[in-house]
C-alpha cells in the first residue's frame, strides 16, 4: 500500500460544484484525485491525497472555485499523516477506472 502524507475533502451541495472544486484542486497542486461520494440529500465530498502541502492549496484552490461559483462549502478537512486504517475508507471512495492502454 502506498503511504501519502495527508488527505484533502472538501463537501458541498450538488455535482456541478463538485466538479468545479475537484478541478481546481488538481489543477492547483500535485494531488492525486481519489474520488467523490455522495453522501445526502445532494450533500457530495471530493477526496484528493498527496503530500500535506499539496493537499492544503488543493483544499483551498476547491473552496475558492465553489464559493466564486456563489454557493457554500458544507465542510473541509485536511489530514497530514492518516492513520493507515483510514485507508479503508479511502479506498470506498476510490474511483475505479479501466487500465490504460498503450
Amino acid at each position: 500500500m502506498e503511504r501519502y502524507e495527508a488527505i484533502g475533502a472538501i463537501e458541498t451541495f450538488g455535482l456541478v460544484f463538485v466538479l468545479e472544486a475537484a478541478d481546481a484542486m488538481c489543477k492547483a497542486a500535485d494531488v492525486e484525485l481519489v474520488g467523490y461520494e455522495n453522501v445526502a440529500s445532494g450533500y457530495i465530498s471530493v477526496l484528493v491525497r498527496g503530500d500535506v502541502g499539496a493537499c492544503k492549496t488543493a483544499v483551498e484552490a476547491g473552496i475558492k472555485a465553489v464559493k466564486d461559483m456563489g454557493t457554500e462549502v458544507y465542510s473541509s478537512v485536511v489530514i497530514p499523516r492518516p492513520h493507515p486504517h483510514l485507508e479503508k475508507i479511502i479506498r470506498r471512495y476510490a474511483l475505479i477506472t479501466a487500465p490504460v492502454q498503450e
